[in-house]
């Protein structure tokens, strides 16, 4: 028999002070998060300017999506949302793919024990240095090399090496895409690498071990041992990748100088942006902003969702059902038999 003094030892639980410490982040997250979020899908449903709080329903979306809504201009704003919906995914493949293998590469690179490459940590904190740089200043570093007029760096050395015309960077709509991609492939694919790098790490050394033994060489270690083994860490890379590609906003907005921006580098962020800071209050467009926002939010959830469905664990899937077929069987079994569980 245990005595009084263990079993109220036993009984103090510790749980509140652990509620205690994480509540501070949950009231900041709610105020912050939370709440913008739940405005956000309010202010969907409401006329467009700040002084006009009429409930308008689904136009909001019907304009969006179909061009269909009551507003003038209904048509040429589901254009250009679909444009800017668009240079968002072309945006986001066209850093993501080359990210990817080139943060893969490295990954295996750096992690493969048969590589004996001097100064490995100084090239990974090089690679990873981009990611933690500002946006900001990030963009405003390359609109100061590849500016378009022959007074900025590249196009100066250019036409220093016998070039005739300034190339158009930033002005022309295919440069400035490929140039996007390009900055938001530099600014990522180390914290990208440093993801992989852990998930390969992470992945038991006696498999490689059992690998080389057996002869394989790097090409089949790599497909059929590493690759299959980083399918977790990857998911998670394409779906958060997937979440800020999707809502890029600072670099094609900061990269085409703000004021005189093309909607050839529109992203959906930036159709945000745009109609939510339209010049004054009464042309404004804060349903549009809070539709699109809904909108962008929905897609988002969707490919996630399919993204974790297409990947998910098919063995695992099947051994539970294997395990509640069995179940089910056992007690029909012990049903028709007369006895009770």
């Amino acid at each position: 028999m245990a005595s009084a003094a263990q079993r109220r030892i036993k009984s103090i639980s510790y749980a509140k002070y652990g509620y205690m410490f994480i509540a501070p982040f949950f009231l900041v997250y709610c105020f912050f998060q939370i709440w913008p979020l739940i405005y956000t899908f309010i202010l969907s449903f409401k006329g467009n300017q700040a002084n006009n709080a009429a409930w308008v329903g689904f136009d909001n979306y019907s304009t969006i999506l179909f061009g269909q809504g009551m507003a003038q201009g209904s048509a040429a704003t589901s254009a250009e949302f679909f444009k800017a919906l668009g240079n968002t995914f072309i945006l986001w493949f066209g850093n993501f793919i080359p990210q990817i293998l080139l943060s893969l590469l490295l990954a295996v690179w750096f992690t493969d024990a048969k590589v004996k490459l001097p100064g490995k940590g100084f090239f990974k904190v090089v690679m990873y240095m981009p990611n933690i740089i500002t946006a900001a200043s990030v963009a405003a570093l390359y609109v100061n090399l590849f500016g378009d007029s022959k007074y900025y760096f590249v196009n100066a050395t250019l036409m220093n090496m016998g070039m005739a015309d300034p190339i158009h960077f930033v002005a022309d709509p295919v440069i400035s895409k490929i140039m996007v991609m390009f900055i938001q492939t530099w600014l990522w694919f180390g914290n990208t690498m440093i993801m992989l790098m852990s998930g390969i790490m992470g992945i038991n050394p006696s498999l490689f071990e059992a690998a080389d033994i057996d002869g394989a060489n790097s090409r089949q270690v790599f497909f059929k041992i590493t690759l299959p083994l980083l399918q977790p860490i990857m998911v998670y890379t394409l779906v958060t990748s997937m979440i800020g590609g999707l809502q890029m906003f600072d670099i094609p907005y900061l990269y085409h100088n703000g004021a005189n921006f093309s909607k050839e580098l529109e992203t959906v962020a930036v159709f945000i942006y745009f109609n939510f800071n339209k010049g004054t209050v009464e042309q404004a467009s804060y349903g549009y902003a809070g539709a699109a926002s809904i909108i962008i939010f929905a897609i988002t959830a969707i490919l996630g969702s399919i993204t974790f469905y297409m990947n998910r664990d098919k063995d695992e899937i099947a051994q539970k059902k294997q395990r509640k077929r069995a179940e089910k069987q056992y007690k029909a079994k012990m049903k028709k038999g007369g006895l009770t569980l």
